[in-house]
């Protein structure tokens, strides 16, 4: 048996502990590779050096099927999927660890894990161990480990520089805007990102820097803070081959510059990108095959009896013959168990464990009094920015208002005081509520594609849900204010509503609460959608359920009792009631109608059109309360949902 294999499996602590540089598949380096797999090779220094180690983890899901699937799993319990099984591996600075296999053998589930993006449920304390100490949480390892997701999730209308400096305001909370503006530059030198820190990060829509800088971008909006430990999935994924080896380039020099330890995972690297990675985890259904150097690998195959081909190079055919390892390795760690009773294990004293040094993230939330108002102001400044860049939504928004105002002025111009009038009037109202309800959709792939933002920053305690939605109030709430007066200001007086300037500064104020309860209704709404289809189709469908029981179409007496609640919850009801009072409360015993031309019996006055809609009262701040408090609730609401997302999410 070789003896590469017989010193990899790790069935106690003390292997763990003591798999260092003296094992002979890291003395086996060829001197032409030695300066990427020697440990020797990294500067040696004063700085606090992090060694990583799992051992013998293990991760099985329980599939929930469909609803007709749970049919059957009262007669047969569906079985439990094993994605790892005894993964077992150390990591340690100025070296990287290369994660490969198949698809579907478990590299990105293994990376999460690593990196506490798991619930506390399914984290066993016992694998992971951070310099010689148990992780007892996801928590502690969050802390620890940075992690750059596959999806390069950022927001395409900044530029290099604002995403990085925004992530520093986020995250070095304690630095002054000097200290923090000197640590992106040197940040982007490092990365070479300088030449394009004006230009646009883009994404498929909006036209920015290429595919390798934006994954640079990813990496250094996670490298911000400086975490110890970097973990990456599949960062060479969709990159051509150059961009690719320009990554890995970068990785390796922060390891060794830096000391610090990477672990990725990766799918089939290039024969010149072998080179830099020092050691090599392969997976196959979820177990090792390998943990060793390239040349340990290439020792092995050769052992098995196998000639690797010319035009092939260890890894590549290691995928090919990936069973036969697979059996190998099994048969090795069966033979090293049955023989440790042979092998002296050096074993660390009670009380000589090593404690992992406190590594100080800022971007942990409760560092200071101060840290919310920061969080909010940095994130309003982030939003107006984004605002005013979604030329879509800046300018939809405001022609919207215009031409719509403009346009129901023209089609209702100087509408009469005569009973046609009244009608015409409740009409325009109507359509102006559905209008202003649904203007807010084009905001939905906007708050969509923030999520996905969001969830990374907030998962990563960069800043609150609370603060974002506090920000996006606060931005929103002045920019909505201007589309209100856009629209009320030429369908007002085109109409020939009442005069009184009071009566048209509340038509105004209800427009601009309209505005902000449908902005609430698709912040909601965008939370719980899963994508912009599916987003759209449910607001069209919750909109058209509330202008259907709004009073408008079926009065209240007529609506069946099992649906009367939607009649006050509907968003059309109380800015429908509210626009009426405000027209005829004050002319309510003005005559819209008289029974002939000498006008002497009056048939319909202010108050009378008021009472055959249920208002014989003056509710219109009750009314705005409401509506005010509907604003309130649906910003409730997709904080908890959010939050819940945000304590889930694995990117």
């Amino acid at each position: 048996m070789p003896s590469c294999l017989r010193q990899m499996p790790i069935e106690d602590d003390s292997v763990i502990l003591f798999s260092t540089s003296n094992s002979p598949e890291e003395s086996s380096t060829s001197p032409s590779s030695s300066f990427y797999h020697s440990p020797s090779a990294a500067p040696q220094n004063s700085k606090t050096t992090y060694k990583l180690a799992v051992r013998n983890l293990s991760y099985t899901i329980h599939p929930h099927g469909s609803l007709a699937a749970s049919f059957c799993h009262l007669v047969q319990k569906p079985k439990p999927i094993n994605i790892l099984k005894s993964v077992s591996f150390v990591a340690r600075s100025s070296e990287i660890l290369a994660i490969v296999g198949p698809s579907g053998t478990g590299k990105s589930t293994l990376l999460q894990i690593i990196s506490g993006r798991v619930k506390e449920k399914y984290f066993d304390p016992k694998t992971i161990s951070i310099n010689d100490q148990r992780m007892s949480s996801p928590a502690q390892l969050r802390k620890i480990c940075g992690f750059v997701a596959q999806e390069d999730n950022l927001l395409p209308l900044l530029t290099v520089k604002e995403t990085l400096m925004f992530g520093a305001k986020f995250r070095l909370k304690e630095m002054n805007a000097k200290e923090r503006e000197l640590r992106v530059e040197s940040l982007m030198q490092e990365l070479g990102l300088l030449h394009v820190a004006d230009s646009f990060v883009g994404d498929e829509e909006n036209r920015g820097i290429s595919g390798g800088e934006r994954k640079r971008v990813s990496i250094g909006v996670d490298m911000i803070h400086d975490p110890p430990i970097l973990l990456l999935d599949e960062p060479t994924s969709g990159l051509d081959s150059k961009s690719a080896l320009q990554v890995i380039e970068l990785l390796s020099s922060i390891a060794k510059g830096k000391e610090r330890t990477l672990v990725f995972s990766i799918h089939q690297p290039s024969y010149r990108i072998l080179q830099y990675i020092s050691n090599f985890l392969i997976l196959s259904r979820g177990s090792v095959v390998h943990n060793g150097s390239l040349e340990s690998l290439e020792g092995i195959i050769n052992e098995l009896g196998y000639q690797i081909p010319m035009q092939l190079n260890a890894l590549e055919f290691a995928m090919e013959i990936i069973s036969t390892l697979e059996d190998s390795y099994s048969k090795a760690i069966m033979s090293a168990v049955e023989e440790e009773g042979q092998y002296s294990f050096l074993m660390w004293p009670a009380g000589a464990l090593g404690r992992v040094p406190q590594h100080k993230d800022s971007g942990q939330m409760g560092n200071c009094h101060f840290s919310f108002f920061f969080e909010i102001m940095f994130l309003c400044s982030r939003f107006w920015k984004i605002i005013y860049r979604t030329k879509q939504l800046f300018l939809a928004r405001t022609m919207q208002a215009i031409v719509g105002g403009f346009g129901l002025g023209s089609v209702y111009l100087r509408v009469r005081k005569d009973e046609g009038g009244v009608t015409e009037r409740l009409g325009l109202f109507a359509f102006s509520l559905s209008f202003l309800l649904s203007s807010t959709v084009e905001a939905l792939p906007i708050y969509l594609q923030e999520r996905r933002v969001l969830m990374k920053e907030a998962s990563r305690g960069a800043y609150r849900i609370s603060s974002y939605l506090i920000a996006n109030t606060i931005v929103f709430l002045p920019f909505l204010f201007v589309v209100a007066l856009l629209f009320a200001v030429p369908i007002y007086w085109l109409v020939g509503l009442n005069s009184s300037i009071t009566a048209f500064a509340f038509f105004t104020f209800i427009v601009w609460l309209i505005l902000l309860m449908a902005s609430s209704l698709v912040l909601f709404l965008s939370a719980v959608s899963p994508d912009f289809i599916s987003g759209n189709s449910l607001i069209c469908t919750v909109l058209g359920a509330y202008f259907l029981f709004s009073g408008y179409f079926i009065p209240k007496d007529s609506i069946p009792k099992y649906w009367l609640f939607m009649y006050y919850v509907s968003l059309y009801r109380y800015p429908l009631d509210s626009l009426l009072i405000n027209e005829y409360w004050s002319v309510r015993s003005e005559c819209f109608s008289w029974q002939d031309q000498e006008h002497s019996k009056c048939l319909l006055t202010g108050l009378d059109v008021l009472k055959s809609r249920g208002l014989d009262k003056d509710t219109r701040w009750m009314n705005v309360g409401i509506m005010f408090c509907f604003f309130v609730f649906y910003r409730v609401l997709c904080w908890i949902i959010l939050s819940r997302r945000a304590s889930k999410t694995t990117i």
